[in-house]
């Protein structure tokens, strides 16, 4: 039921439409732009598959198989800590830049698995579609992306109201063999290499919208989907030295295009039902569960965005200034909280029918807060490091030269490495903080749940309101125009 990397990476040679640069890319795991990546996400696999690793990394299924513990339902308070510890260690071999790792959409489609009576309420042959693929997925091992927003176009209408009615991918015909879907959906990260792809919609949706309002699943090389790529950081980076992030874990993003595909019912969850696409996010687990495993993501990568902090106060030979101190210890203090927000969530998790959920006010309120801390980290970085990042050789090339590699030495000094040293901390800095890929990691992690609008309104909606206005009501009984009501004055007395 594992699957290694080189079953991974074979398994994309299946004829996929992958457009870039004006052509079709043929072969993902070789093209230039993507076979790098393709390699990293290889190595995850390897990774879960090495027999060291199988105790933290799988669980038992329900025949006594292992799988990964991607797909794990909890049970427990334990179970959602073991499977937490499988995810962080997953994370840390990327270091949290791979946002859509194939840990995302898995922890999706178990919340939605989790809440299955939801689906049963509404269409109990959607739900045994659901409950099969599942079982599929979670068997066959696969690495699943999802597409949940609709193209921005005219953002002041609905999908149904836009000038071209299939610019959304909705359902335009069904027959007794499934759906027939034409339209775009975005924003497809790291479709080009995973196996399938989880299409719905997260955004509401009004009346007239109904075709829009499906949840199905289909392979990346499904018949009509073209994968429209945005440009490749990977195929424009120098070396890994010169970008050790970009050359090795830009995971990309895509525009799917549904040219009439068709989605057999057996992959078909939700059809053209409005509430329903919003009761599978919301009235299941499933929210919450890819969401705490975003977390778990970004509690590693601002581990690793403070580690890159000190080095570069180390490096510069600033670490025991005080100011410097001050920044590094308010960095150490916001990967705390992060941390601690993902503590908190299993903590103060619960009970739902069978399963153990991670506590929902404390994914949002970190939701709500990192969205805005990540682009602070990331300004704080670059206080830091100051003119170092841009005070740097052309390319690794350049030490090739005998005369420039000795200009660089004399010029690239630190009191804590070597020449050599100092400049490959730097490249890895500004491709962290400063380089087109890492421009877009900012974007990602500002936006990946929706705007500060959409992350508020969820911290509104799940914070235990009654709690804290007892407690004005409470104060506000306790006194009067008199001021202290008798009976506690008779009681302080």
């Amino acid at each position: 039921m594992l699957k290694t990397g080189a079953q991974h990476i074979e398994a994309l040679r299946d004829g996929r439409q992958v457009f870039i640069n004006g052509a079709v890319a043929g072969d993902v795991t070789a093209h230039p732009a993507f076979r790098e990546t393709v390699r990293s996400v290889a190595r995850l696999y390897d990774f879960q598959s090495e027999e060291r690793n199988r105790s933290l990394m799988t669980c038992e299924t329900e025949s006594g198989d292992r799988a990964s513990r991607i797909w794990q339902m909890p049970a427990s308070y334990a179970e959602l800590v073991e499977r937490r510890k499988a995810l962080e260690t997953w994370a840390t071999l990327h270091c949290g830049f791979l946002g859509r790792a194939p840990d995302h959409v898995a922890s999706c489609l178990s919340g939605m698995m989790m809440g299955i009576d939801v689906f049963r309420d509404h269409d109990p042959k959607r739900a045994d579609a659901l409950a099969d693929y599942y079982r599929h997925a979670r068997d066959s091992d696969l690495y699943l992306t999802y597409v949940i927003i609709n193209p921005q176009a005219d953002r002041s209408k609905t999908a149904s109201q836009q000038q071209d009615r299939t610019l959304t991918a909705g359902v335009v015909d069904q027959d007794a063999e499934g759906l027939t879907i034409r339209g775009a959906k975005m924003l497809a990260t790291g479709a080009i290499m995973a196996n399938e792809v989880l299409v719905t919609c997260i955004q509401p949706l009004s009346e007239g919208d109904e075709p829009y309002a499906v949840s199905f699943a289909v392979p990346m090389n499904a018949r009509g989907m073209k994968i429209m790529s945005r440009k490749s950081y990977e195929e424009h980076a120098v070396s890994v030295f010169d970008n050790p992030l970009a050359s090795r874990f830009d995971e990309n993003d895509a525009v799917l295009y549904f040219d009439d595909v068709k989605v057999p019912w057996d992959r078909v969850f939700i059809n053209q039902d409005i509430k329903m696409c919003q009761r599978q996010f919301h009235g299941t687990p499933a929210h919450v569960l890819q969401n705490y495993q975003a977390q778990i993501r970004l509690m590693v990568k601002m581990r690793f965005l403070s580690g890159l902090a000190h080095r570069i106060a180390e490096t510069n030979g600033i670490v025991n200034f005080p100011q410097v101190r001050e920044i590094l210890g308010s960095l150490a203090a916001q990967n705390a909280m992060v941390d601690a927000f993902v503590h908190a969530m299993e903590v103060k998790g619960q009970m739902r029918g069978r399963y153990f959920i991670p506590d929902a006010h404390m994914l949002y309120s970190a939701q709500v807060l990192t969205q805005k801390l990540y682009p602070t980290v990331i300004s704080t970085l670059r206080e830091l490091a100051g003119g170092g990042l841009i005070m740097l050789p052309s390319s690794v090339a350049d030490f090739a030269d005998p005369q420039l590699k000795e200009l660089i030495e004399r010029t690239q000094q630190s009191p804590a490495t070597s020449a050599e040293g100092r400049v490959k901390l730097f490249k890895l800095a500004w491709d962290a903080i400063g380089s087109e890929f890492a421009s877009r990691h900012t974007q990602y992690e500002m936006f990946y749940a929706g705007a500060n609008f959409v992350t508020t309104g969820h911290s509104f909606r799940t914070f235990d309101w009654h709690s804290g206005t007892r407690l004005v009501d409470q104060m506000l009984d306790s006194y009067s125009l008199e001021g202290e009501r008798p009976a506690d004055a008779a009681v302080a007395a």
